[in-house]
């Protein structure tokens, strides 16, 4: 009866250590995927019962549409970038096998798990230089979006043990 038990336990990984409950649903693609099927079967619901928000529930239905055959195939587009270059091409990211964006020691998108990782699965030991640190925590989103808690006081300075090196 043990050993049926461990195999039902799921393990974290040490990345996923310490993240609330929200920020682990968040990272799951099955919950993302469910959530917009949930949402696209209410705007359904909505388009046959609420007669005058037709156009504008039309509107969101072809959104989630969108949205789920985003989530479905891993593709993405950096908005900011499309509009610097104004290239789907350039713009275009793709995610990992669990539709995750990667992210290189440099804070750029990548697609190679070689080069990169969540960008939640970084921590201070892997850079070798405050600077180093900090233009990754400013790229990936700074205080308001410290995932790798990079910035423990919160106090816009990223891993401020290690060396000042340029």
């Amino acid at each position: 009866m043990a050993e049926e038990e461990k195999k039902d336990e799921v393990v974290e990984s040490p990345a996923e250590k310490g993240l609330s409950k929200a920020q682990k649903l968040r990272g799951n693609k099955k919950f993302r995927l469910g959530v917009i099927l949930v949402l696209m079967v209410i705007v359904a619901i909505l388009f046959v019962v609420w007669k005058q928000a037709r156009i504008a529930l039309v509107v969101a239905f072809v959104a989630l549409l969108g949205a789920l055959g985003l989530e479905v195939s891993n593709n993405d587009w950096d908005l900011g970038k499309l509009i610097e270059t104004r290239s789907l091409q350039e713009s275009k990211v793709v995610r990992d096998e669990s539709g995750n964006v990667l992210f290189d020691k440099f804070g750029e998108i990548t697609t190679d798990s070689l080069k990169g990782k969540k960008a939640d699965d970084y921590n201070c030991e892997d850079f070798s230089t405050q600077p180093e640190a900090q233009a990754f925590f400013e790229k990936v989103g700074g205080v308001g979006n410290d995932v790798n808690r990079l910035d423990g006081n919160k106090d816009g300075e990223a891993c401020e043990a290690l060396p000042k090196g340029e």
